[in-house]
C-alpha cells in the first residue's frame, strides 16, 4: 500500500496542493496565485494552459521538492477545478481559447434568453432550473454563435477537473457531480451523454464521459510524468469541482450539514437524503452515492474584498508591499470598532451581477444610507454585511421549504477575517464552525484520493478523520439590528431592479 496522496485545486485566484500520509495528516503544502481577466463588462477568462496546468505541473513538482517524498511513493493523484466553467481543446488537448468562467461570466445573456423561450415549459425538466450564467451549454452555445472558427477546431467542451484529469492521463472524463452543470447534454440516469438533447450544442463525441468523482480515471501518461515530476502510471481521480472538494475537506458528508464557502465568490452545498425542488436554487446529486446535494452561488465575496484592498485601502495594500502588515488583516482590524449595520450603510454586493438567489446578470452594486459622518471603514464593514444578507437569503429558502440546517461549516479564505465570520454568524443568528485542517479543497482532493487509492474503504470511515476547530456563536443584539436592516436590504433590489438594467 502507498504512504502517500497528493491533492491539488485549482481555484479563481489561487492553486492550493496538499499532500498527506496515510492517516490523512498534512506532511506539506504549496499555493500559487493567478489573475482572473476581465477582457470586457460581464467577461471573466483564466488562460487554462498557464493558470490550471502550469500552476498544477508547477505545485505537483513543489511539494515533491519539499517533501522529499519519492514520486512512486505517491499512491493517488485527487484534483479538483472551479466549476461551471468551459475550455474548448483540440485533440491533443491544447486550449483553442481562454476558457470561460463560472456564473460570473454573464456573456452568453443572450444564449439563455434564447433557451429559456426554446425550452419553454420544458426548462425545469432539462436544466433542473431556469437557465442561468452558470450553465455551460449557453456558454458552449455562445462559443458556437460567436467564435465560430473556435467551434470548428473543437475535439472537446471541458470543464476545469476534466481538462486536468485529460492532461494527466489523456482520458476525457467528469464526474457526475459537475455533470449536472452541462445539462441537458448529459443523461445522469443513464450516465451517459444524451445524443437527443446535445444537437442544439454540439455533437456527442465532444463531451467527457461521466464517472464518479473517486472513480480512477486512469494513470499519469510519460508526458504529464515529465512536466509534473509524479511517476508514470500513479493513479489519478477523475475529480471534482473545488466546491464539492472543499465541502468533503470540511466534513460536509450527511443530510443536514452545509458548506458555506467564502472565497473569490460565495459557494453553498447543502445536503439532503433526497433530490430538493427548488427552481431558486441548483438542486442535484453529490460526490457522495446516495446524498444528494442542493448547491449555490453568488458571484461576489473575496473578490469585492479584494477591490476593497486594490481601490479603496490602495495604502494598506502599498505597506504589505513594503514589509507591513497583511493589507486583509489591517483592513479588518479597522472595522473592528465599526457597530453591526455599519451606522446606517446598506451595501448590495451586486457588483459582478448575481446568481443565487435573485439570479440577475445586470443586477448593480449599491451603497445606501450614507452621511458625512462615515467614513471608508463605514463602507468595508457594510460590504461585509452585504455578504452575509445573501448568505442569509438562502437559509431562508432552506427554511422555507422545511430543510433542517443541523451543522455549518464555513471554509475559504474568507475565514481568515474574523471580523467577516462573526458578522455572517449575528447576521444568520446560528452557530458556524470552522474546520480543524483549513487547507480547502486541496485537502478535500486528497482525502478523497486516499479513499479511491484505496487507504480508506468507505466514506464512512474517511468522515472520522475530519474535525471542526472552533465555533463561532452569534451576538443576539447584533442579530436584532441586522434583522432591522435585512428589510432594507431586500427592498432596495427590488426597488431598483428596473434602474439597474437600463445601465
Amino acid at each position: 500500500m502507498a504512504s502517500y496522496f497528493l491533492g491539488i485545486d485549482v481555484g479563481t485566484n489561487e492553486s492550493k496542493a496538499v499532500l498527506i500520509d496515510a492517516a490523512c495528516r498534512v506532511v506539506t503544502f504549496a499555493s500559487e496565485g493567478h489573475s482572473m481577466m476581465n477582457p470586457h463588462p460581464g467577461w471573466f477568462e483564466h488562460d487554462a494552459e498557464e493558470d490550471w496546468w502550469g500552476s498544477f505541473c508547477r505545485l505537483s513538482r513543489r511539494v515533491l521538492d519539499d517533501s522529499g517524498i519519492s514520486p512512486k511513493d505517491i499512491g493517488c493523484v485527487g484534483l479538483s477545478a472551479l466549476g461551471c466553467d468551459c475550455v474548448p481543446v483540440d485533440e491533443h488537448c491544447n486550449a483553442l481559447c481562454n476558457a470561460i468562467l463560472y456564473g460570473v461570466d454573464s456573456r452568453s445573456h443572450e444564449e439563455v434568453d434564447w433557451l429559456t423561450e426554446y425550452y419553454g415549459a420544458e426548462v425545469q425538466e432539462r436544466f433542473g432550473h431556469p437557465i442561468c450564467s452558470s450553465d455551460i451549454s449557453p456558454k458552449i452555445l455562445w462559443i458556437k454563435n460567436h467564435r465560430p472558427e473556435v467551434y470548428a477546431k473543437t475535439a472537446k467542451f471541458l470543464t476545469g477537473s476534466s481538462y486536468l484529469c485529460a492532461k494527466l492521463t489523456g482520458k476525457y472524463t467528469i464526474d457526475k457531480y459537475l455533470a449536472e452543470d452541462f445539462m441537458p447534454l448529459y443523461d445522469l440516469e443513464q450516465n451517459c451523454v444524451d445524443q437527443e438533447h446535445c444537437h442544439l450544442f454540439c455533437r456527442p463525441d465532444q463531451l467527457a464521459d461521466v464517472k464518479y468523482a473517486t472513480d480512477i480515471a486512469g494513470g499519469v501518461t510519460a508526458k504529464a510524468a515529465a512536466q509534473t515530476g509524479l511517476a508514470e502510471g500513479t493513479p489519478v481521480l477523475v475529480g471534482t469541482g473545488d466546491s464539492g472538494a472543499e465541502a468533503v475537506s470540511t466534513g460536509v458528508f450527511q443530510p443536514g450539514d452545509i458548506m458555506v464557502q467564502m472565497g473569490s465568490s460565495c459557494y453553498f452545498v447543502y445536503l439532503s437524503d433526497h433530490l430538493v425542488e427548488e427552481e431558486r436554487l441548483w438542486p442535484g446529486t453529490f460526490i457522495i452515492p446516495n446524498v444528494y446535494a442542493t448547491c449555490a452561488g453568488t458571484n461576489t465575496a473575496g473578490t469585492l474584498t479584494k477591490w476593497f484592498r486594490d481601490e479603496i485601502y490602495s495604502d494598506l495594500k502599498d505597506a504589505e508591499a513594503a514589509g507591513g502588515m497583511n493589507a486583509y488583516a489591517a483592513m479588518a482590524q479597522a472595522v473592528e470598532h465599526i457597530p453591526a449595520g455599519s451606522d446606517g450603510v446598506v451595501c448590495l454586493p451586486y457588483f459582478a451581477g448575481e446568481r443565487t438567489p435573485i439570479n440577475d446578470p445586470f443586477a448593480k452594486g449599491m451603497f445606501f444610507g450614507l452621511n458625512l459622518n462615515h467614513t471608508r471603514a463605514h463602507l468595508y464593514k457594510a460590504a461585509l454585511e452585504g455578504i452575509g444578507y445573501t448568505i442569509a437569503q438562502h437559509f431562508d429558502i432552506l427554511e422555507e421549504d422545511h430543510l433542517p440546517v443541523k451543522k455549518i461549516m464555513a471554509v475559504g479564505g474568507g475565514t481568515k477575517n474574523r471580523v467577516w465570520l462573526q458578522v455572517v454568524a449575528d447576521i444568520l443568528g446560528r452557530p458556524i464552525c470552522t474546520a480543524k485542517i483549513s487547507f480547502g479543497a486541496a485537502f478535500g482532493d486528497a482525502i478523497m484520493a486516499a479513499l479511491g487509492g484505496g487507504a480508506y474503504h468507505s466514506w464512512a470511515e474517511l468522515e472520522q478523520v475530519i474535525e471542526p476547530a472552533e465555533i463561532i456563536q452569534p451576538n443576539p443584539e447584533a442579530h436584532e439590528v441586522y434583522q432591522r436592516q435585512r428589510v432594507i436590504f431586500d427592498a432596495l433590489y427590488q426597488n431598483n431592479q428596473a434602474l439597474m438594467h437600463l445601465n
